[in-house]
């Protein structure tokens, strides 16, 4: 397999950042895909989501009013509770219960992080970093760590194992073995539905999109009528913009329960 063309932002985050990048890999002995670019797009772009959320809570921070809401306070606010009983402050109150306060501020980042990862294939000469099958492991695996750890905390090391005993004794040393084998495939199961969903949709949006240009360009030269008829396959990368929005959301908030499922699993006072 090829390599993948580097990004436009990506050429300039290795500017800056790819000498002591590469001195701290060597030290490792580890070999970038590209040594001239040791930083790979897919990093490059959390780098601009992280640092576009930063800004914008530092931003949204100093605006912050109890009495007098703002709009995008409302907005952000709607993310936590809404009528609907989506948010994440509501998952987690009917999910885990007693005490789920403390989890929103792991779960509402990892959700808010997958969803803007999502939504910059959208912008012009960016992707989605989740398209790389990296990142969404990494956030899989900050969970399944995140969940394990509480589980432990709240029934205690023996507690926690007896929780993947099953409640007959004479089989369990094997739920003991599935058990145990279905934790880790929560892993595999984060990991695989998020990168290959926006994968699949971020190479069917640029697809569409390289192949609506050219037609575009075809049509246009032949006739006046041709710019005209160009029309229908303008609207197909439309469509796919606002299908791309809603796999977006769709998946960040599919991952963002799964998350508050496990965490609610762990937790439980029966299982």
């Amino acid at each position: 397999m090829g390599r993948q063309e580097v990004l436009g932002l990506t050429k300039l985050v290795n500017a800056a950042l790819g000498k002591p990048v590469a001195a701290i890999l060597g030290l490792l002995h580890i070999t970038p895909e590209n040594p001239a670019y040791p930083i790979p797009n897919a990093v490059a772009m959390e780098l601009l989501v992280v640092l576009v959320a930063v800004l914008f809570f530092l931003w949204l921070k100093a605006r912050i009013r109890a009495d007098r809401p703002g709009e995008t306070q409302q907005i952000m606010e709607f993310f936590l509770v809404n009528p609907m009983g989506v948010g994440i402050k509501d998952l987690l109150d009917d999910i885990v219960g007693h005490g789920s306060d403390q989890h929103i501020p792991l779960i509402g980042s990892i959700g808010l992080f997958i969803f803007m990862s999502n939504m910059l294939a959208v912008v012009p000469g960016l992707m989605s970093p989740t398209a790389a099958v990296t990142v969404p492991l990494g956030c899989a695996i900050v969970v399944f760590i995140y969940y394990n750890r509480f589980g432990l905390q709240k029934h205690g090391a023996g507690g926690y194992v007896k929780t993947l005993l099953g409640p007959v004794p004479a089989i369990s040393p094997i739920m003991f073995i599935v058990e145990t084998f279905s934790h880790f495939a929560r892993l595999l199961s984060l990991t695989v539905r998020l990168w290959a969903n926006m994968m699949v949709s971020e190479l069917i949006f640029v697809s569409f999109l390289g192949l609506t240009i050219g037609l575009f360009t075809f049509l246009g030269r032949l006739s006046a009528i041709g710019y005209a008829s160009a029309v229908v396959p303008v609207a197909i990368p439309l469509a796919l913009t606002f299908f791309h929005i809603f796999e977006a959301v769709l998946q960040a908030f599919i991952f963002t329960i799964l998350s508050i499922v496990y965490l609610g699993l762990a937790t439980a006072e029966e299982h």
